[in-house]
């Protein structure tokens, strides 16, 4: 498994790349690969921001698509009862944020990402996103500590 290291980003500045990242990831979802991605880089350049913001935004991203496949295992396994498919659309993007911070960039504690990606789901999905994001996030981190132990 690759590590990408994040930099020394302000905690502001990682909620709003987080936010940045999710609606990214949001449209790649709806648009599909190739053109999600064209649409991801021009939404993160439309509009002057911290260039940390950008950076933070796009190492999600980049971490996010070059291990998806194995970032959509590893939530379908943790989701009892839930296909990837089944979920709504923010609640998905919300853990695969908070999934690539866990396995891939190890500079982010993961209690950190866990509580961010909870924020974000309570702020923009359902009243109910927020524990169903905590339980499947908190399975998926289990896992990791009985594999590997802790991070």
């Amino acid at each position: 498994m690759t590590q990408v290291e994040a930099d020394n980003f302000t905690v502001k500045n990682r909620r709003e790349a987080r936010e940045l990242a999710l609606q990214c990831l949001h449209q790649w979802d709806q648009r599909g690969p190739d053109e999600g991605r064209d649409l991801a880089e021009a939404q993160i350049g439309a509009r002057e921001r911290p260039p940390e913001v950008s950076q933070y935004a796009r190492k999600l991203l980049a971490t996010f698509w070059e291990h998806c496949a194995a970032i959509d295992e590893t939530i379908e396994a943790a989701a009892s009862n839930w296909r990837l498919a089944r979920m709504a659309v923010v609640d998905r993007s919300v853990l695969r944020i908070a999934v690539t911070e866990l396995h891939h960039i190890h500079a982010v504690p993961p209690k950190v990402a866990i509580d961010e990606a909870i924020e974000l789901a309570k702020k923009y999905s359902t009243e109910k996103s927020g524990a169903f994001v905590n339980g499947i996030l908190d399975r998926i981190l289990s896992d990791w500590v009985s594999r590997h132990g802790p991070r």
